[in-house]
C-alpha cells in the first residue's frame, strides 16, 4: 500500500483544524433550532431572555429609584403614575421588581455555580477512582440528602448567619449533592467506554482522563441539571429572604418584598402579588427551558 504524501497528509490535518470550529458552531445552531421547536422551551427562553433584560437595563427602564421613599404616596394602587403601585413606605413597586431581578437571578446564578463546580469535581473522583474515595464521599453525600434542600441551607445560613452573599453561600452547599450524584452516576457509565480504556492504555494520568475524556459526556445532564437548578435557587434564596435570613432591607428582592408587605396583603394586595408573580414567573421560564434541554441533549428523544 502506497504511503500518503506528507504534503497530502498535512493538508487534510489543516482542513480538519479549520472545520472544527464549524462544525461547533453547527451543532450549537442545530441545538438552538431543536430547542426553538418546542413550544414550551421557546417561550420559557423568551420569558427568561425578558426578565434577564429587564434585570440588566433596570436603571434606564426604572422609573423611580426603588429605594426612595415617599410617604404621602404610600400604598397607592397601580395606575399611570405607578405601574405596579407603591408599598407601605411609598416606593415604586415596579423599579424594586425591575432591580429585585438583578438580585434574585444574580443570586440563582451564582449559587448554582458555588454548588456546580465542587458537586462536579467531588462526582469525578468518586466515580473514576472508585474504592474508599467513592465510599466516602457518597457516604457524605448520602447523609446532606437525608436533609431538604432549604432545611439545609437554613442550617448553613443560621450558621453564617443573615446576609444576601451568605444566603448564596447555602444555597450553593445545599445543591452540591444533587450534582455530585448525577456527575457519579454519569462517570460510572462513561468510565467503561472504550476511548477510555485506550486513553489509559497509552499512558494517560488520571487527571487528562478525567478532566479530557470523561468530564465532556457528563455536560449535557450537567447543563440541564444546571439549568433546573437555577429555579431552585432563586426559590430557596426567596424563603431565606421572607424569611429574614437572605438580603436585607432596604435591597430590592423579590423574596424580601413579599415578606416585608405580607402584612398589608389586605390593603395594599399589588405590593406583595407582583414581586411574588416575578418569582412565579422566574421559575416557571427556567423550568421550561430546562426541560427543553433534557428533551433536546436525551439521545433516546432527539428524534421525536
Amino acid at each position: 500500500m502506497a504511503l500518503q504524501p506528507a504534503a497530502s497528509r498535512f493538508d487534510e490535518r489543516e482542513r480538519t483544524l479549520v472545520a472544527e470550529p464549524a462544525r461547533r458552531q453547527g451543532w450549537r445552531v442545530s441545538l438552538l433550532a431543536r430547542l426553538a421547536r418546542r413550544r414550551a422551551a421557546a417561550a420559557g427562553l423568551a420569558l427568561l431572555v425578558v426578565l434577564l433584560a429587564s434585570a440588566v437595563f433596570a436603571p434606564r427602564v426604572s422609573p423611580h429609584d426603588p429605594v426612595g421613599i415617599a410617604p404621602q404616596d404610600a400604598r397607592v394602587p397601580p395606575g399611570p403614575a405607578y405601574w405596579f403601585g407603591t408599598d407601605q413606605f411609598g416606593r415604586d413597586v415596579f423599579s424594586r421588581v425591575l432591580y429585585g431581578g438583578r438580585t434574585s437571578l444574580g443570586v440563582g446564578l451564582i449559587a448554582v455555580a458555588i454548588g456546580a463546580i465542587p458537586g462536579t469535581l467531588l462526582g469525578l473522583v468518586a466515580g473514576y477512582r472508585g474504592g474508599r474515595s467513592e465510599a466516602v464521599i457518597m457516604h457524605v453525600m448520602d447523609l446532606l440528602l437525608a436533609f431538604p434542600g432549604i432545611l439545609l441551607a437554613l442550617v448553613i445560613v443560621a450558621a453564617l448567619g443573615p446576609g444576601l452573599a451568605k444566603a448564596m453561600i447555602a444555597v450553593g452547599i445545599a445543591s452540591i449533592p444533587r450534582f455530585t450524584r448525577v456527575v457519579h452516576a454519569t462517570v460510572l457509565s462513561a468510565k467503561q467506554n472504550l476511548y477510555v480504556e485506550a486513553a489509559r492504555a497509552i499512558g494517560a494520568g488520571e487527571t487528562v482522563v478525567m478532566f479530557r475524556h470523561i468530564l465532556p459526556n457528563v455536560f449535557a445532564p450537567l447543563v440541564v441539571l444546571s439549568t433546573l437548578g437555577v429555579g431552585l435557587a432563586i426559590l430557596n434564596a426567596a424563603a431565606l429572604s421572607f424569611l429574614g435570613l437572605g438580603a436585607q432591607p432596604p435591597t430590592p428582592e423579590w423574596g424580601a418584598m413579599v415578606a416585608e408587605t405580607r402584612d398589608y396583603l389586605r390593603a395594599a394586595w399589588w405590593a406583595s402579588t407582583f414581586p411574588g408573580l416575578a418569582i412565579m414567573l422566574a421559575v416557571l421560564a427556567v423550568n421550561l427551558v430546562g426541560d427543553g434541554l433534557r428533551d433536546v441533549l436525551d439521545p433516546r428523544l432527539r428524534l421525536r
